[in-house]
């Protein structure tokens, strides 16, 4: 199971490290043309927070320095995630709540795996 957790938090870095650079590197009027009405400034702040999620999924129980960041950062992530599928609901966009509504389960599960199941213990110094 703990090999699991870890490809979890590889594939789960990886779709946030995409996603959180698209909403940061895309220009906001190529954004608008695609029918994204979210402001700007608020999807940059969330590629912001996806990019530092994913560093938070991998890092901490990487290096062993403060490896329960890890559990911390997929539960924030799923946070994230969940406000999305909100505002898919509030927007009347129920088919775009499926992609979010999945990277919660799988936060979800990181968060809880590496919490109760399968913490990584910290390196001694």
């Amino acid at each position: 199971m703990n090999i699991a957790l870890w490809i979890l938090q590889g594939l789960l870095a990886v779709a946030f490290i995409m996603g959180g650079g698209f909403k940061l590197l895309t220009p906001a009027e190529e954004m608008l043309a695609m029918g994204m009405t979210v402001p700007t400034l608020a999807l940059r702040i969330a590629g912001i927070t996806e990019l530092l999620g994913a560093l938070g999924l991998i890092l901490p129980s990487a290096l062993r320095i403060k490896p329960q960041l890890t559990s911390i950062a997929a539960s924030l992530l799923a946070i994230q995630v969940g406000l999305a599928v909100v505002y898919h609901l509030v927007m009347g966009e129920v088919d775009a709540i499926v992609p979010p509504l999945f990277l919660l389960l799988l936060c979800g599960i990181v968060a809880y795996g590496r919490f109760n199941k399968f913490p990584i213990l910290a390196r001694v110094q």
